[in-house]
């Protein structure tokens, strides 16, 4: 019997993370202070998660025909921005849990966690400036340029989705939203993790811009499929608390179809839930919102969304991969387009 893409995805994440965290551990000083910094670095990590980032990176470079050791390091950067994403993330929407278990800040004080992710965005300089050794001074400068760009485009989108919240915005487009995640998640999800990966593996040698179509795709359709988690997954699938996203007043593309297609009266009573400074409580929030969500059929329209995407993803792997030998690092790629084809069905 052939495994299933999620199953085979699943053995060559954890591969690729394996692979990742040993280097990465190494990155991480044992000198003081300890307890309250150096101790927590690896605490996010430790969790699990999903690995796309690294995974996709290396992948993409043995893939193509790179070497793991030429790769390692610009995974293990990788992998600190993302955690470092997420400690911060967590504070700015209050979440209460992450993989399963109480949020930094939760656990340690907002001071602390904002700390710690700090150190994972200095820590994550240093494998890049290793790359000197093993890829030369060209490449590793081109690499910084990708991680600049990644960076960049990622605080302007949650600029963005922080920016909504705070205005109350109430006329936001699909295409507003499509625009965010492709600056919030596709950027440095999928665009940039195959790119460096590619770049490692060819060197000049190639057309970085051939992968953004890919990774906006895939990352555009993995989003909404998270956002989507919230609102009707389970906390053990999802690792976060369910409904978090109505409470802190997240535009979704589920929120964003519904706000077009309400009626007048609803749209002001959604304007008074979504307030900031709103005095409702929360479960009575999800569960009005949710009720005409059900109504206007926003999270069906969402998931035909989602499922689009990720075919749109797919017939872009095969062009972009049609001439790649096979092996188990291609392998992988395509069952990562056919998860995402599955996840959204």
């Amino acid at each position: 019997m052939t495994a299933s893409p999620y199953t085979t995805l699943q053995q060559g994440l954890a591969t690729y993370q394996a692979l990742t965290a040993e280097r990465l551990h190494a990155y991480i000083p044992r000198t003081e202070p300890r307890r309250f910094l150096y101790d927590l670095v690896n605490d996010y990590p430790q969790r699990g998660g999903k690995g796309f980032r690294p995974g996709l990176c290396i992948a993409t470079c043995q893939a193509l025909g790179g070497h793991l050791e030429r790769v390692l390091n610009s995974a293990v950067a990788l992998e600190l921005f993302h955690n470092a994403f997420l400690v911060h993330d967590d504070i700015e929407d209050e979440s209460l849990l992450r993989r399963g278990r109480p949020t930094m800040h939760q656990s340690y004080g907002t001071g602390i966690a904002i700390n710690v992710g700090d150190a994972m965005n200095v820590l994550s300089i240093r494998p890049l400036m290793d790359n000197l050794q093993t890829l030369g001074p060209n490449l590793t400068w081109r690499i910084f340029t990708q991680i600049e760009h990644m960076v960049r485009q990622t605080v302007e989108g949650q600029a963005l989705e922080l920016g909504w919240r705070r205005e109350n915005s109430l006329d936001l487009t699909e295409r507003d939203y499509l625009n965010m995640i492709l600056k919030k998640t596709c950027w440095y999800t999928c665009i940039h993790p195959m790119r460096i990966g590619a770049l490692i593996a060819t060197g000049d040698d190639t057309d970085l811009e051939r992968f953004n179509r890919l990774g906006y795709y895939l990352g555009a359709s993995f989003q909404i499929q998270d956002d989507l988690l919230n609102l009707v997954g389970d906390v053990e699938r999802y690792g976060k608390e369910i409904g978090g996203d109505l409470v802190e007043g997240k535009r979704t593309l589920m929120l964003i179809y519904l706000l077009r297609d309400c009626s007048a009266a609803e749209r002001k009573r959604l304007e008074t839930l979504l307030h900031p400074d709103r005095h409702v409580a929360d479960a009575e929030l999800i569960h009005e919102i949710m009720g005409l969500m059900h109504k206007y059929g926003s999270i069906p329209e969402a998931q035909r969304a989602a499922r689009q995407l990720a075919g749109a993803a797919l017939n872009e792997f095969t062009r972009l991969f049609a001439g790649v030998a096979a092996s188990p690092h291609r392998d992988f790629l395509q069952d990562f387009v056919l998860y995402m084809i599955q996840r959204n069905h």
